[in-house]
């Protein structure tokens, strides 16, 4: 039997010859495949896409393009954990500071609370104990001198003073209504005087006093008759 010669076409042969010499890759042609098939990674990581889902997996002539996509998927989901690590470390740092500056501010809020209330108190005693000792001392008919029945009021005053260092009186002198009125505002100069000058024997500092006359101006009673002259010739002790 005569066997005939088989002619592949040119354009196959051609064809073949191409394939079987297809020149290898450059690097930079490597490096570019390599880049888009991680940012192909972050993005699948994006959207959802899990580790396994790579496209390349079965591509055994380009695993540069299954590594690329592996390391892209990998490193856009370590991004995104450091992202929530910190996110949660910023929230608990937020959170702790807020505790932090609320626990401030309500010792500070109780320390004021308790300052206000100490002040308070305080007030309190000062003027409890300023009605207590702050009488009316009370003058004979047309004298300045300390009556003995009032030295234990001034002591009082005294004494008053003495545990209040911060407080300061003003010494009020006054008269009943008889005489001028030029004579009486001297008259009262005198009383107030008077009173000062005692106090200062009980060793308060005159510094922390005033002392002014008021003459017949205010008087705390009007009848003309003795009963009533009486209260009006007097030593008043104002807080300033």
């Amino acid at each position: 039997m005569r066997y005939g010669t088989y002619l592949v076409p040119a354009a196959i042969v051609l064809t073949l010859g191409s394939l079987a010499c297809k020149p290898p890759k450059t690097a930079e042609q490597i490096k570019a495949e390599t880049q888009a098939a991680f940012n192909e990674g972050v993005q699948a990581f994006k959207d959802g896409k899990a580790r396994g889902t790579n496209p390349y997996l079965t591509d055994k002539e380009n695993p540069h393009k299954m590594q690329g996509w592996y390391d892209g998927w990998d490193k856009a989901k370590a991004d995104k954990d450091a992202a929530d690590a910190k996110a949660a470390a910023d929230a608990k740092a937020a959170a702790d500071k807020a505790a932090a500056d609320k626990l401030a501010a309500d010792k500070a809020a109780a320390e004021e609370a308790a300052r206000k209330a100490a002040e308070a108190e305080k007030a309190a005693a000062f003027k409890k104990a300023a009605e207590a000792a702050l009488k009316t001392i009370h003058f004979d008919y047309d004298k300045s001198d300390i009556k003995e029945a009032d030295r234990a009021l001034l002591q009082g005053i005294a004494d008053f003073m003495k545990a209040f260092p911060a407080a300061k009186l003003e010494i009020e002198g006054h008269c009943d209504e008889r005489g001028t009125n030029e004579y009486n505002l001297a008259l009262g100069n005198k009383r107030a005087a008077a009173a000062l000058a005692y106090l200062k024997t009980l060793g308060v500092d005159e510094a922390r006093f005033t002392t002014i006359s008021y003459g017949k101006e205010k008087p705390l009673c009007t009848e003309a008759k003795e009963a009533c002259w009486s209260q009006n010739r007097r030593g008043e002790f104002k807080l300033k």
